[in-house]
């Protein structure tokens, strides 16, 4: 049985991750510093990774065989209210633990992010030179090349993904259901194209290539590319909301404090190829998404804090 560190446990894939995972082929190993975890059936603890030596503790004491670093200020627009938080968090602590996990010869998984690209041409590969326009994609970045600095067998995974979390308002999609189940009308931008991925399935993604002890830059997006707007139609006739409500818009309209990538589909042949077969559909996603619906998972992710 592997054992695994997840940080960043309380998160929305950090927490699906764990849960799809513990008791099967891995043990799950889970660290959070904000939200107490209980009811949870992996192993758990309170750290900030960010203190002089908590690292460093946690991987003596554990001994794991694999760290996934979900752990991350993920949320844009905080990103650009505090710079400093997000370069410590995003930027510098990726590389500190990867160093630390090639020392003792522990696979590395990082996650990143789509947002390093621009987003002025799409279906970016590996090897495009990204161009980040935000605090939080220019540190998730910074994060990235660190942990390949310091530990070149790691694997990071630029990821775009949706799901259910514990406060239920962490994904696009959760505020889509949230909305639509509320009548209320929202705005879904027609100008940002991006390829989402249910987190279900990035979790087997991951686990897939973390088996297949894949290494470098790879990219674990959705199947298939759409805007903002058509993921919340498709979601609204998913769940049988009316997807009038849901308003055509520019992200030029919407408010938001950091800038955004209009385009950031990316390409997934190299992943596809170290597989050997194709990613997961779409709908098969978002069936997965709504059957927990029905299953009143996101109730007992509440029950979780």
């Amino acid at each position: 049985m592997t054992k695994l560190l997840v940080t960043g446990a309380s998160g929305l894939l950090g927490l699906n991750l764990a849960l799809a995972v513990d008791g099967k082929d891995h043990q799950v190993f889970g660290v959070a510093n904000t939200i107490p975890m209980r009811w949870v059936g992996f192993k758990s603890v309170q750290a900030e990774l960010t203190e002089p030596g908590v690292i460093e503790h946690l991987l003596d004491e554990i001994a794991p065989e694999v760290i996934i670093h979900c752990a991350a200020i993920a949320n844009v627009d905080d990103c650009e209210s505090k710079p400093e938080l997000a370069e410590e968090v995003n930027a510098r602590l990726p590389g500190k633990i990867a160093a630390e996990a090639a020392l003792r010869h522990i696979k590395m998984v990082q996650i990143s992010t789509d947002a390093v690209y621009d987003g002025q041409k799409g279906n970016y590969l590996e090897s495009e030179t990204p161009h980040p326009l935000s605090v939080y994609a220019r540190t998730k970045l910074t994060g990235e090349n660190a942990v390949l600095a310091a530990n070149p067998a790691a694997l990071v995974a630029r990821v775009n993904f949706y799901g259910w979390s514990v406060s239920g308002a962490r994904s696009l999609a959760e505020w889509f259901v949230n909305a639509l189940t509320a009548g209320q009308t929202i705005k879904g931008f027609t100008d940002v194209t991006f390829c989402p991925m249910m987190v279900l399935d990035l979790v087997d993604t991951l686990m897939e290539a973390i088996d297949l002890n894949l290494s470098g830059l790879y990219h674990m997006v959705g199947a298939q590319q759409m805007s903002k707007y058509d993921f919340g139609c498709a979601i609204a006739r998913r769940f049988n909301f009316n997807p009038e409500l849901i308003q055509p818009a520019s992200v030029e309209d919407g408010g938001l404090k950091a800038a955004r990538s209009p385009d950031l589909t990316l390409n997934t042949e190299k992943l596809t190829r170290a597989l050997r077969h194709e990613l997961p559909p779409f709908e098969a996603g978002l069936q997965k998404f709504h059957d927990q619906y029905q299953g009143g998972f996101p109730q007992f992710l509440k029950s979780l804090s």
